[in-house]
């Protein structure tokens, strides 16, 4: 097997690389070491690995994109790669490698390291060991020692590059450290010009996101480069920029890239744009799916893709900080998690928004809110995508368009309660039984717990109450005249109420019963129509009222519930109120189930 693969490593092409003779654009080698690398706390993670052509060996950095070949085992020890794309480098007299892309080669198996390979780099008259490590200082963290700069070698597998800009450094690559070098990249988004005034005095700047194959980085122009640049800059353009230009430290409070650095672009920047527009990626998106946002934290940056349900009016909130107007829009997306979210987009985004409902937007760099449980954010630095022609959007609309048009969601609204601290814990599921007997509610804490209950009687007395019609408000409005309703919170008046829930609902497990409190959201979600809609059929047809309301029994869900002591009429009582509520996921259910019946096996 060694002789075999052997036969197929091209030996002594690491020589001829770095020497610029190398007539192999994708050499065979073999993997001999892989480590990984202690990188900066919340970066990205990345691997060292040592390739070797049996004459010699090389230190190697992993671009992150083809981290996944470690994670999934098949990047290891003693394997046999072809390195389809890959950028030379010498850092402090050391030469590297960073790869951007590979192959496995399987069919050629893993064996001991083949022959005595020796390092490329220069002897020095150190009589200490050679130490093969890759120091993350001198290439993505920090400061290296004073020594030889930082030079650039061609890079491999670019044929877009132009003769003029031959030597194409990844943006994977860039640091503070890194000398003369040109990028070629997309520009993904482009922010609007901000100005700023304080105590220092005025300015103005912009700042656009750049993707290239191994990675994405944000830069901005100010002042001087901001007219300079900024009519430069379009939209899904692609372009060389060429240093000098800043490379610092992210200020992560700003972007949405996972990158360390960022970069600030100078007065002697050379940005041009690129004759030929192939050949680099487009938006790429790391996508969270609209039910897993109760398991990301408050304040986290995500991509996200749905189908656009509704379309809210556009409206204005003044900021409490620098009492400027904002224009707002609130867009309801949905998935085929069967949640639903509500996503606010801001300013010109927002006035200008003219997209069909049940079209699929997909949004990149969005904050998550636990505001209502669960809502979502635009960043500025964000970027929507109506309709993208990609394998998530295409299978998105096939659900939507086979069933989903017709599905009930859930709502991540009203979560806040059972979320908590906890930053997206998962309550305990109980049956009705364990609910009572362990007390949940009775101590000064509220209790969180899941149970999956069948509905078996609804109230319909006072199952919904005249509320305000003022955003955010929802208090309980009092008619004082015809076509008159008051809200004394808002000191205003209404010519009609927005009916919402406030139901009681009895549900039953195979263990007992339990009365819960269920809201305007999880109440929607039961009955499948707004408490107006229904108050109104009500009071034209009670029969096909009661119809709905028995149409709403005999039906299980999933309810995530807050126990907690409550005073009624002098006396004390326990309250369950329902979080949220979804329709029984069978195939989850028998999972559990199975899992379950495998703890009562023996051997």
């Amino acid at each position: 097997m060694a002789q075999n693969a052997a036969s197929h490593v091209d030996q002594g092409a690491l020589s001829s690389i770095f020497d610029g003779s190398d007539t192999l654009s994708q050499p065979v080698l073999q993997c001999v070491q892989i480590k990984p690398l202690a990188g900066q706390q919340g970066g990205p993670e990345r691997f060292r690995v040592v390739f070797s052509d049996i004459l010699n060996f090389v230190q190697s950095m992993l671009a992150t994109q083809v981290n996944h070949y470690v994670h999934e085992g098949k990047l290891r020890k003693g394997v046999f790669v072809r390195l389809t794309s890959f950028q030379t480098n010498i850092v402090k007299n050391k030469k590297i490698i960073i790869v951007l892309d590979l192959q496995v080669l399987e069919e050629l198996g893993e064996c001991e390291k083949l022959g005595n390979p020796q390092s490329l780099d220069p002897k020095t008259d150190d009589p200490g060991p050679h130490s093969t490590t890759i120091h993350t200082g001198g290439f993505y963290g920090n400061a290296p020692a004073p020594g030889p700069q930082q030079q650039t070698l061609p890079a491999r597998s670019n044929p877009h590059a132009s003769t003029s800009h031959a030597n194409i450094y990844p943006i994977e690559a860039l640091s503070p450290y890194a000398h003369k070098w040109t990028i070629k990249a997309r520009c993904t988004n482009k922010s609007d010009i901000k100005t700023w005034h304080n105590k220092n005095g005025e300015g103005k700047l912009f700042s656009v996101n750049l993707l290239d194959e191994s990675g994405e980085i944000r830069g901005t122009g100010f002042n001087d480069q901001c007219d300079m640049l900024y009519e430069v800059f379009q939209e899904g353009g692609v372009y060389y920029i060429t240093s000098p230009c800043r490379v610092q430290m992210a200020k992560k409070q700003f972007t949405n890239l996972n990158n360390d650095y960022e970069l600030t672009f100078e007065k002697d920047t050379m940005v041009e744009k690129a004759e030929e527009q192939s050949g680099v990626p487009q938006v790429r998106f790391n996508f969270t799916s609209i039910g897993d946002l109760q398991s990301v934290e408050k304040d986290t940056t995500i991509d996200t893709i749905g189908i656009l349900k509704e379309v809210g009016e556009t409206s204005q909130i003044v900021s409490k900080t620098t009492s400027k107007p904002y224009d707002k829009r609130e867009l309801t997306l949905v998935d085929n998690s069967n949640f639903s979210v509500r996503l606010t987009i801001w300013g010109n985004s927002a006035t200008t928004f003219d997209v069909m409902p049940e079209s699929v937007i997909a949004f990149k760099g969005v904050k998550v809110s636990d505001f209502g449980g669960r809502s979502l954010s635009l960043l500025s630095s964000g970027s929507m995508t109506v309709d993208p022609d990609i394998d998530e959007a295409h299978k998105l609309k096939g659900w939507y368009d086979a069933q989903g048009r017709t599905d009930t969601f859930s709502s991540h609204a009203a979560m806040g309660g059972s979320m908590g601290a906890a930053g997206g814990r998962m309550d305990p599921v109980k049956s009705i039984l364990q609910v009572k007997e362990e007390n949940l509610g009775m101590s000064e804490q509220t209790d969180y717990f899941t149970t999956r209950a069948t509905i078996i009687y609804i109230k319909q007395d006072n199952f919904a109450y005249p509320a305000c019609l003022s955003a955010d408000c929802n208090k309980k409005v009092v008619q004082v005249d015809e076509g008159q309703w008051r809200c004394e919170k808002c000191d205003r008046t209404h010519p009609k109420p927005e009916y919402r829930y406030i139901m009681s609902v009895n549900a039953s497990d195979h263990t007992g019963q339990l009365w819960l409190s269920c809201f305007d959201d999880v109440g929607r979600l039961l009955m499948g129509m707004s408490a107006d809609a229904l108050m109104e059929l009500k009071e034209n047809d009670e029969k096909a009222s009661s119809d709905v309301f028995q149409e709403a029994n005999c039906k299980t869900w999933v309810f995530r519930c807050r126990a907690k002591m409550d005073n009624f009429q002098d006396q004390q009582r326990v309250r369950y109120q329902v979080s949220s509520a979804s329709p029984l996921n069978y195939s989850a259910e028998c999972s559990k189930l199975a899992e379950m019946i495998k703890l009562y096996s023996m051997e």
